[in-house]
């Protein structure tokens, strides 16, 4: 009796078990309205029994199905989440990864607006060493900009800009500079290489914040303030011999890295030093077309280029060695030393006459060893029996110039005032009226009152044709 169920639950759960045919076979089994199991042959009983059994077993597979079933679900639905977490994850990484792009991004912008990394090729390696000697920079009196950021701030304009106009290209579309060639005295052209006005005044600004404040060699009289090609001459004047040289393709001789070193020289970091000596350096270039596209394709080296507002006084800084040596050598001997550009100019009179060769033997061993060439074919030795000039002015007895050109002078400017200046020319210049001024205040400035006669003739001729005829 104790296994029969006591609550309804239990009767309900106990039919649920073994179905309700069999539940109500084994009541009355237990109430004796059915024989016991086994007593009866062929007893209908045992049908009612598998058909249980058969229901139990169904049941057991149901239930095993349902849990495979449920697993199945369980398993999608797992790999469901595992998918929707690897997106999650993925996305976040993408988020990340964008942010962190972005940054990146941001971070490049911002050093690119306060440095210079990259400059070209063959001139970028210094660019991350803004070091510099600022007790020898204030010794010199020379502004402490060591830094791209500072010097582009220095000059006014942005770190952009300061990319712009000192990268170093070997083939670009573009062009800082506008050349042509102008005829030489001697024969021959000459190229002139004149700065964009952007570049020409970073140029400027170099030459009057550096350049111009450090000292020079005296006997230099090129391009310098208070000084020119009489005070170059002057010192030569009555001399018995006057020995002059010419330096051979002067600005072109001159390279990137010598300018790089001179500024690096004042004390400033390599990287300022790399940026001042890109702007005042470029190398001769080929204009080439392709494609209706004009190409500049560089043909040499970077040098200074002849143009420049900066050049001569970077000649003049980078000649004081040479100069000091020069000198030294000239006075060692009895001689007078002077260089106007790529002019050099040696003068002895007496007993010092006996070194002659010397000089011309030290003096191009001296050039050859400071990177320099000389001219043979210009090299001249003037004694005073013959007329003597040194860089254009005569300097036999005094400072002047040759009668012979004075005279050729004075006949233009008869011709010009009496006929005008139609098919008149002076000089290589297609400018016949600038061509004259120029030339009567070159006079002016040798000998005053001869030049003040030319200068009211040519004002006379102004008057009457007009300044721009």
């Amino acid at each position: 009796m104790s296994d029969q169920p006591r609550t309804r639950q239990e009767l309900y759960d106990r039919i649920r078990q073994i179905g309700r045919e069999e539940f109500i076979l084994e009541e009355m089994i237990r109430y004796g309205f059915w024989p016991a199991q086994g007593t009866i042959p062929e007893d209908p009983a045992d049908e009612i029994r598998r058909r249980g059994e058969l229901q139990r077993e169904l049941g057991k597979l149901r239930e095993e199905s349902r849990i495979l079933h449920n697993e199945e679900a369980l398993r999608k639905r797992l790999l469901q989440e595992r998918l929707a977490e690897s997106r999650r994850k993925r996305q976040e990484t993408k988020e990340r990864r964008e942010k962190e792009r972005q940054q990146r991004a941001d971070a490049w912008r911002e050093k690119k607006a306060q440095e210079i990394t990259y400059l070209g090729e063959g001139v970028s390696g210094g660019l991350n060493n803004t070091d510099g000697d600022e007790e020898r920079l204030q010794s010199y009196g020379l502004p402490i900009c060591g830094k791209t950021a500072q010097i582009a701030t220095a000059m006014g304009i942005t770190v952009g800009e300061l990319r712009f106009l000192a990268f170093s290209r070997q083939t670009s579309t573009i062009t800082h500079y506008i050349r042509f060639k102008i005829p030489k005295k001697t024969g021959g052209e000459r190229l002139i290489s004149a700065p964009m006005p952007r570049l020409k005044n970073a140029q400027h600004w170099i030459l009057n914040n550096i350049l111009e404040k450090l000292e020079l060699h005296d006997t230099a009289h090129g391009f310098r303030h208070n000084r020119s090609i009489v005070s170059n001459a002057q010192p030569h004047v009555g001399s018995d011999v006057i020995i002059n040289f010419d330096l051979k393709d002067f600005f072109p001789s001159i390279s990137y890295k010598r300018v790089k070193g001179l500024f690096h020289s004042f004390g400033y970091s390599e990287a300022a030093a790399t940026i001042f000596g890109l702007l005042c350096t470029e190398p001769e270039i080929a204009a080439v077309e392709l494609d209706g596209k004009t190409y500049y394709v560089a043909l040499t080296h970077r040098h200074l280029p002849q143009g420049s507002p900066a050049s001569p006084a970077i000649t003049n800084l980078l000649c004081r060695r040479l100069d000091r040596r020069l000198s030294e050598m000239a006075e060692n001997l009895g001689f007078v030393y002077t260089r106007y550009a790529d002019d050099l100019t040696f003068s002895a009179s007496g007993d010092s006459l006996r070194h002659i060769c010397n000089i011309l033997r030290r003096t191009e061993s001296i050039v050859t060893h400071e990177g320099f060439a000389i001219n043979p074919e210009k090299t001249r030795i003037l004694r005073k029996n013959r007329q003597q000039e040194v860089t254009g002015i005569v300097v036999n007895e005094k400072p002047t110039i040759a009668k012979k050109e004075l005279k050729r002078f004075r006949a233009t400017l008869y011709q010009i005032e009496k006929d005008g200046i139609a098919g008149k020319q002076w000089g290589n210049s297609d400018d016949v009226m600038a061509s004259i001024q120029g030339y009567a205040n070159f006079v002016a400035m040798v000998n005053p009152e001869k030049g003040a006669e030319f200068q009211e003739k040519v004002r006379r001729i102004k008057e009457r044709y007009g300044a721009n005829s």
